[in-house]
């Protein structure tokens, strides 16, 4: 993700319906999304994140679908 990038709401939640269609336990997808994004504001409190303008879920689905989309990205 770029710093300061303006998060477009259409965008979000057609990310958000993809990652949600994709799996196979909504459940777990949401569980994996609430916890990606309460690791994210524990960041953002360190002073480890530029990005506070952006809200932790929103970043959290941004990187979730990120890596759906993309996984030659992911290491290992």
């Amino acid at each position: 993700m770029q710093s300061g990038v303006q998060l477009n709401p259409k965008e979000l939640a057609q990310r958000a319906e993809s990652l949600i269609r994709h799996s196979s336990n909504r459940y777990l997808t949401t569980v994996r999304i609430a916890f990606r994004a309460k690791q994210r504001r524990f960041d953002d409190f360190d002073g480890l994140m530029d990005e506070v303008m952006v809200k932790p879920v929103h970043r959290a689905i941004i990187e979730l679908s990120d890596e759906q989309d993309q996984p030659d990205l992911l290491p290992g």
